[in-house]
């Protein structure tokens, strides 16, 4: 299994115009398409256990791929 960084953009319940991503890393065995459709359930999780956010956008990479060199 490959770390993979589950990317989600989550919005506040009561202000939806502020917005922030938040980087879910975990172990994941697929490719970054694969991860977006098995992520719901993490999403869930988290949002879950952030009441005051709710989730809008998503997206799987490999960790560090916008880091410069």
């Amino acid at each position: 299994m490959n770390p993979i960084d589950l990317v989600v953009t989550v919005c506040a319940v009561l202000s939806p115009a502020t917005c922030e991503e938040q980087h879910l890393v975990f172990n994941y065995s697929g490719s970054p398409r694969q991860c977006v459709m098995a992520a719901p359930p993490y999403i869930a999780q988290w949002v879950g256990e952030h009441p005051k956010w709710q989730a809008v956008r998503w997206r799987c990479e490999y960790p560090h791929t916008h880091d410069k060199a």
